[in-house]
């Protein structure tokens, strides 16, 4: 059985490097992915740490006199620079560990382009030689490691390590339904919502308000189009955000664990609901709602086309307020809102389920993993929360207790993440390969009105069958 899934990680990773560049479009993995940027593109670079644990004199690894912590050369495989959020984070942490508890844990950074983590995870696996911690891509990839007994149980190890409570509950939720298990196998290093941007002045001078529901939106779009305003800013031509107005109204009318079931087989993406998420978005097309050219326009544009009030709004994830916060957004910071997707049936879907984003993951050898690795494990996730508060101002998934100095824009994700019940994944992020090319590559001949909603869904539903 094990074989069979490691053909499939290893065959799976010959697709995704056959279609490079589509970690940086498809919008499932964080801010640097999504936004079409890499943290470091030079593949296989290596970073030895500058604080290196003492050595005695025949040049072997000790720990220092009063620490009587294991040993160890501790590899990390990262998308990550240095020098960047994300890597700062894991960097600084691990960097600081080595420092305050054990001088004898070295660790080594090898980078990898985000394009080719996947391959390189792959060859990895087939050659029983992953490093102690490697970012990766959470969902059906991770999915996969899990089934061929690869990563550590994340969960299991907090519970003995006395930390279970240091992982926020919103991104255990999410880590849990993206791998479709009882335990998280990840680490989050980021913690994102999803949801409507809005231009407050485009609102207020058509005189319309945060829609509460559904049918609330689509009135707002007939009104912004009326006072001759484009009522939404689409990046079609990345394709994610169409499909994420798809699983909008999916969450809504079917509930937070509708795509678990699609890809199950629970569920027929066949399934009329489906079929009128899908009509949802080619009506909203064919009113002119996201302006002419949709599946042209990418997601900076549309972002930039909401913030100087050529469009009311814009669908898109928390990372977007970086833009939001620059002082080269025209609106300025307390010009743009936010909502999350109108309610459809407050029975199946309450506005407190959110569809949430964790970005790249962080996930632990099984091989590899002792009493070293355990202690850092440890000391991660006490001092991650506190770290991203306090030094970059944001939520990485993890509890904190210092007060960070967060911008009004950032303060309303923070309190919306502490708000949410249930958590709901990306539209494409339980697809295996095949069927998530068929969903991205067909919804932008949906919004063309080139193809119907039910052969949209049809067509899914075929690559989903062959796939089997």
């Amino acid at each position: 059985m094990k074989k069979r899934i490691l053909a499939a990680i290893l065959s799976a990773a010959m697709v995704m490097g056959a279609l490079a560049g589509c970690g940086s479009s498809s919008g499932e993995t964080g801010k640097d992915t999504q936004a079409g940027t890499t943290a470091d593109s030079s593949a296989d670079t290596k970073a030895e740490s500058d604080a290196a644990a003492d050595k005695n004199e025949d040049g072997n690894n000790t720990a220092s006199a009063d620490s009587d912590k294991p040993a160890k050369k501790f590899k990390i495989l990262s998308i990550w620079a240095e020098d960047t959020k994300e890597g700062k984070l894991l960097y600084n942490l691990t960097k600081q560990y080595q420092e305050e508890v054990n001088p004898g844990f070295e660790f080594e950074f090898e980078l990898v382009s985000a394009n080719d983590l996947t391959t390189k995870v792959a060859t990895l696996v087939a050659s029983n030689d992953l490093p102690d911690a490697f970012a990766y891509v959470a969902g059906q990839p991770l999915t996969e490691l899990i089934g061929a007994d690869k990563v550590v149980n994340i969960s299991e190890q907090l519970e003995k390590l006395g930390v279970s409570d240091q992982i926020e509950e919103g991104a255990v939720t999410l880590l849990k339904g993206l791998s479709n298990t009882d335990s998280i196998y990840d680490l989050p290093l980021g913690l994102n919502i999803e949801g409507f941007w809005y231009n407050k002045k485009v609102f207020e001078d058509a005189g319309v308000e945060v829609p509460k529901t559904w049918d609330d939106l689509l009135k707002v779009c007939d009104t912004l189009k009326e006072k001759g305003v484009q009522p939404m800013s689409i990046g079609g031509s990345e394709k994610w955000p169409l499909s994420r107005l798809v699983n909008a109204y999916v969450i809504r009318t079917m509930g937070v664990d509708a795509l678990t079931k699609a890809t199950s087989g629970e569920l027929s993406f066949t399934d009329p609901k489906f079929v009128e998420a899908a009509k949802q978005v080619s009506d909203m097309a064919s009113k002119g709602y996201f302006g002419e050219g949709v599946t042209t326009v990418d997601q900076t544009t549309a972002g930039n086309m909401m913030l100087a009030g050529e469009s009311g709004m814009c669908y898109n994830g928390s990372w977007f307020t970086e833009d939001i916060t620059s002082e080269n957004n025209p609106a300025g910071e307390d010009g743009i809102g936010y909502f999350s997707i109108p309610v459809v049936d407050e029975s199946v879907s309450p506005a407190t389920e959110v569809p949430m984003n964790c970005g790249n993951i962080l996930a632990l050898s099984k091989d590899k993993y002792d009493d070293a690795t355990a202690d850092w494990l440890k000391y991660f996730v006490e001092h991650a929360g506190d770290y991203a508060m306090k030094e970059m101002g944001s939520v990485k998934g993890y509890k904190y207790t210092v007060e960070g100095e967060l911008s009004p824009i950032n303060q309303v994700v923070v309190d919306t993440i502490d708000s949410v019940t249930n958590a709901a994944t990306w539209f494409e992020a339980m697809m295996n390969n095949e069927t998530k090319t068929a969903a991205q590559d067909n919804v932008q001949t949906l919004a063309n009105g080139e193809m119907t909603p039910d052969e949209y869904m049809q067509s899914i539903q075929d690559a989903y069958d062959l796939s089997k």
